[in-house]
């Protein structure tokens, strides 16, 4: 027996070393199980055969044949495994093989870096004397002082020879010699540049500007420099870093890998566009699912048969751990604003990507923000730019005099790495781009609602909230405003119907839309296509409403879009001869990744507060047919306004184009400057009030009848008002410009209110009266009495005392009846008469009744008497009033948890009531539940709880009565299986799995997950490989499983129960009879 013990052992460690707990399938999970069986087997034979009573030798004969059978079909199993072995073999001869390529590349990679280090520092302080500042930190602050030394130090040095004694003269040979080695370090760094588009680039010509920045990449490079390629979108960055790409593999054999991280939307734009312009570079895209994902890694990424990987911002993030296993050159990282953020995911995860070399590429006007671009410089060079804080102390200053000097420091600092050009100044051959906002007026529906916009918060659009809240509360008028300003359908109840059709309407009650219908119309017959976007995917429904009315062929294109319909709609708008007209666009969702050559207008249905906005979408949108189509390229961009009534929209444009001006005057240049600041209240405010003064004195129509040609010239004349007015304004006076300036909200009908603003006070704006219906009018009552003569006798009582009452507070029932009794009499006072509009009857006859019933009420009402009025202040202090809306519904929810009775664990799940003031109010709760509306449905929930505790304890109590029939439960407990035992769970399993239910109790908190620990830690599944790989959720279902075994064992078990007491009554009756 000893030696099938030691036998069992050798196999078990055979089986361990050849598989891993992954390589387990279920059929060897079993053969383990069996393994551990036998060696329980094993010890039980012991067991007998060393029993001093033992003389049943039979069962231990067969035992130890059951054991030696268990072994046969192991030794078999292995030896039918034995190609397994070398398969593995073979892997991990790969797997060791790529471990070692990778860190040999990774040391070649790590002397790239020393050596471009050394050329880095040199290029810098050649530069400007402010990065020695920094160097200086890092290598105050460097943990490794000899490395810096290394750093800066390799290649000036020589430890060839060494230095002669200053006690000596120079020979005539080592001053020769040093003469020698300083003429040759006197000699410029020459770096290779281009004068034509290289060779390898075969998808056409580079333009001029695109070459010099060819050469600007390759220059960098040479330097040991990382850079930022930030031209303005349309110059061909893509163009710009692939021709790059393509001079590292044809000049310098560098081929690779090199990483490109772009946006989704444009992982197949670059993928073609390598292929068209370089198509020498092996390029692949890493995107997909995560099966598919797995495929890429083992066939391309891992086995380095490529030279460029192209791949998303959401793919890094996913496999991160496959992309840190590749010593990549370089890494490109398209719309890189994504990580200025340095504690966001993805700029951690590329930080500690193994490169040479990075590149950011961006079309985006870099901001002024000092933390924002210290991130930017620590990812490009993370050895010199080190410490956000130095950088912030250096740069920033609290004299606003000394703004200039920070923004030239800046400037410096950024141009050894930053290339920005626009396409005003290096491409001189575009066709001409149009501009025109289009002014329009509003429709009789518009002005309704933008007055009920305005009336429902008067006091925010009179600057009268002063809460902290008011901020937010100014932006969401903001936003309802200009969805008003865009059409009056997006909010509900505004179109007419049911039923709803689609026809004139939906163009006369938009001014927006009435000019949209002449535009498109007009463009129509001219043989244009237009792109039409919209801020917001619910004027798409609207514009793909009109499309099909009007039987224009149209795209569409939002957040919502698939990717492949993505692309589908893109090629079925280029094709030739493609029937499509419009192709409706979101601006964030169509500003990426898109090429759409075949337009020739671009309007924009709406306003950004963001300038960039509408030229991302217009240059990129058309960056392939820039240099081909023969038409000018216009861009109409709408705005609500016209020369009489002006709306919100008019300060948006106005907030825009200063913005773009900014824009032009200082980051343009390669400088940067302070961010615009978000608007603040007070701008908010002055924005809403823009022409509220005529909305309120009028609500006829704005739209102009005029023909099309009238409106285009009289917008483009206001248009070029509008630019030449922030032309000629300085860098200063943009800087402190706000909405409030000399032609804002103060001047209308020409004559300026600035002055006399002050002697309205708050109400400056005065609402129209409402139209809705009030119960009555406080103000009227106030004012007839401020009129009336002193001399009357009788005052009237003055306005209830407003106390809100809710129906979970429980007050006394007499507290509502003495307010009832308060409002008649104070309706009656002021001379209310109800009508049968107030009645919420929709039968004739019970709406005529209640009238009466009300009229009747409000005639016979009294005044409260003194002992009323004390009566109900007394009543007022006896409800729940700290009771808020929050507490009842926990309440409701702990009482459906633990049941009605078990108070004490309903008041730990109410934060700040104690048990004393739970008990108090579920004593009342339970007498007066009736009185809270939908109180069927609230105690029903309570009793479906309660109902699920009683199956739970019936349960538990079920589990422990099986359990406490057996002295060792988990050897000895039966269960009744039937046809439901399963293949995959053993009995031994079921039985530990059931009497650890019982152990933490049926139903408490993380009971599976308990449970699935204690499997982990148990001694008895230490070899049970299935078990132990089994998740919460499917120990959960199996528990499952066996407590209904158990219950059908249990009504089996009553029904026999049942049947004999049955028969024993039967035999009893006749027994009575014969007596």
């Amino acid at each position: 027996m000893l030696a099938v013990y030691k036998e069992c052992t050798f196999v078990y460690q055979r089986l361990v070393m050849q598989h891993t707990c992954v390589d387990l399938t279920f059929e060897m999970a079993r053969l383990v199980t069996a393994l551990k069986l036998s060696i329980f087997y094993y010890h039980l034979v012991n067991t007998v055969i060393n029993h001093p009573n033992s003389s049943n030798f039979k069962f231990v004969q067969i035992n130890h044949y059951l054991v030696t059978s268990l072994l046969s079909c192991i030794h078999h199993w292995i030896n039918d495994d034995a190609q397994q072995p070398r398969k593995r073999s073979e892997i991990q001869a790969e797997a060791m093989e790529r471990k070692a390529d990778f860190t040999e590349k990774k040391a070649a990679l790590s002397a790239m870096q020393i050596e471009d280090a050394r050329r880095r520092y040199a290029y810098l302080l050649g530069q400007t004397d402010i990065f020695a500042h920094f160097l200086n930190i890092a290598k105050m602050k460097s943990t490794d002082a000899r490395k810096f030394r290394d750093f800066t130090d390799k290649g000036i040095k020589t430890t060839e020879k060494e230095p002669p004694s200053r006690n000596r003269r120079k020979t005539e040979k080592e001053e020769d010699e040093e003469l020698i080695k300083n003429d040759l370090n006197d000699e410029p760094l020459t770096t290779f540049s281009f004068t034509e588009s290289p060779a390898y680039v075969t998808g056409g010509k580079m333009r001029d500007y695109q070459i010099q920045g060819l050469n600007w990449l390759i220059s960098i490079y040479e330097n040991g420099i990382n850079g930022i390629l930030a031209d303005e979108m349309g110059l061909g960055k893509t163009l710009q870093s692939i021709s790059f790409l393509g001079y590292l593999k044809h000049f310098l054999d560098n081929k690779g890998p090199h990483l490109v991280i772009v946006p989704k939307s444009t992982l197949h734009n670059w993928f073609s566009e390598f292929k068209r312009w370089v198509p020498s570079i092996t390029a692949f895209i890493f995107h997909g699912p995560k099966d598919e994902r797995a495929g890429l890694i083992s066939s391309s990424l891992h086995s380095g048969k490529f030279e460029v990987c192209i791949t998303s911002y959401e793919m890094c993030l996913l496999e991160k751990s496959a992309f840190s296993k590749v010593a990549w050159q370089y890494i490109v990282i398209d719309e890189a604003h994504r990580i200025k953020n340095e504690n966001s995911a993805l700029s951690q995860i590329v930080r500690l990507m193994n490169c040479r070399n990075r590149l950011l590429l961006t079309g985006t006007p870099l901001q002024n923000n000092l933390h924002e671009l210290w991130a930017l410089l620590n990812f490009l060079l993370p050895d010199v730019f080190s410490s956000a804080e130095d950088f912030d102390n250096w740069f920033s200053t609290d004299q606003e005099g000394d703004q200039d000097k920070v923004v030239k420091q800046l400037h410096k600092v950024l141009r050894p790495f930053l290339l920005r050009r626009i396409k005003s100044d290096v491409e001189k051959s575009l066709l001409p781009k149009k501009r025109i906002n289009l002014y329009v007026g509003m429709s009789t529906m518009q002005r309704m609602w933008y007055k009920r916009l305005l009336e429902k918060d008067i006091d925010a659009v009179n600057g009268a909230a002063g809460r902290k809240e008011s901020k937010t509360r100014l932006q969401n008028i903001v936003m309802q405003l200009r969805k008003c300003c865009n059409h009056p359908y997006l909010f509900d109840g505004a179109e007419p119907g049911p039923p709803y059709t689609t026809d004139q309407h939906l163009v006369d009650n938009s001014g927006k839309m009435a000019l949209l219908d002449k535009l498109l119309q007009h463009l129509k017959a001219q043989g244009s296509r237009v792109l039409l976007f919209s801020q917001m995917s619910r004027v798409l429904d609207i514009l793909e409403d009109y499309c099909i009315w009007k039987e224009f062929d149209y795209c569409r294109l939002d957040g919502t879009t698939a990717h492949e319909d993505r692309i589908n709609s893109i090629d079925e708008y280029n094709k030739p001869d493609s029937s499509k007209f419009i192709f409706l666009l979101t601006t964030r969702a169509g500003g990426l990744g898109i090429n759409l050559a075949t337009a020739d207008i671009v309007i924009m249905y709406d306003n950004d507060w963001n300038p960039q906005v509408p030229r991302i979408v217009l240059i990129v949108l058309v960056k392939k047919s820039k240099w081909l189509s023969s038409v000018s390229l216009q861009r109409y961009r709408i705005a609500l306004m016209s020369t009489t009534w002006n709306a919100i929209e008019e300060k948006v444009i106005d907030r825009a184009t200063q913005k773009l001006r900014l824009d032009q005057l200082v980051i343009q240049q390669g400088r940067v400057i302070q961010p615009t600041k978000n608007s603040s209240k007070d701008d908010l405010v002055s924005m809403i009030q823009y022409g509220a003064e005529s909305i309120f004195n009028s609500s006829d129509s704005t739209i102009s009848n005029d023909d099309i040609g009238e409106i285009l010239r009289r917008s483009e004349k206001k248009t070029a008002e509008l630019d030449d007015k922030y032309k000629n304004m300085g860098l200063d006076d943009l800087q402190k410009f706000t909405v409030e300036d000399t032609t804002s909200a103060y001047q209308w009908e020409g004559e300026d209110f600035r002055d006399k603003r002050s002697g309205i006070g708050m109400n400056w704006i005065g609402p129209s009266k409402r139209e809705r219906k009030v119960n009555y009018d406080v103000d009227n009552y106030y004012r007839q009495v401020s009129l009336t003569s002193t001399r009357t006798a009788n005052p009237r009582p003055p306005k209830p005392k407003t106390m809100t009452l809710q129906e979970y507070q429980f007050y006394p029932t007499r507290l509502l009846e003495l307010n009832e009794k308060e409002k008649y009499e104070f309706w009656r006072s002021v001379g209310y008469k109800p009508s049968r509009a107030d009645s919420t009857e929709t039968d004739e006859t019970a709406a005529e009744k209640w009238l009466a019933l009300e009229e009747t009420r409000i005639e016979t009402a009294e005044p409260l008497t003194d002992q009323e009025i004390a009566e109900k202040e007394q009543l007022t202090q006896k409800g729940f009033e700290s009771w808020t809306k929050r507490d009842f519904q926990t309440f409701c929810r702990a009482n459906e948890k633990h049941g009605r009775d078990n108070l004490e664990a309903i008041a730990n799940d109410m934060e700040g009531k104690t048990l004393k003031e739970v008990e108090d109010y579920a004593t009342v709760f339970w007498k007066r539940y009736t009185e809270i509306p939908d109180h069927e449905k609230i105690v029903g929930n309570i009793e479906k709880g309660e109902a699920r505790l009683k199956k739970v304890q019936e349960v538990h109590e079920a589990i422990t009565a099986k359990i406490s029939k057996y002295r060792l439960p988990l050897q000895q407990l039966k269960l009744v299986y039937g046809q439901n035992k399963g293949k995959n769970y053993t009995e031994e399993e079921d039985r530990f799995l059931l009497v650890t239910l019982g152990k933490f109790g049926y139903g408490t908190d993380d009971i599976y997950e308990k449970i699935r620990t204690e499997i982990r830690k148990s001694p008895l599944f230490r070899f049970d490989w299935f078990i132990k790989s089994r998740t919460t959720a499917e120990i959960m279902r199996r528990c499952n499983t066996l407590v209904m075994l158990l219950s059908k064992e249990i009504e089996a078990e009553d029904d026999r129960e049942d049947r004999k007491r049955k028969s024993k009554d039967v035999s009893v009756a006749p027994s009575k009879k014969k007596k």
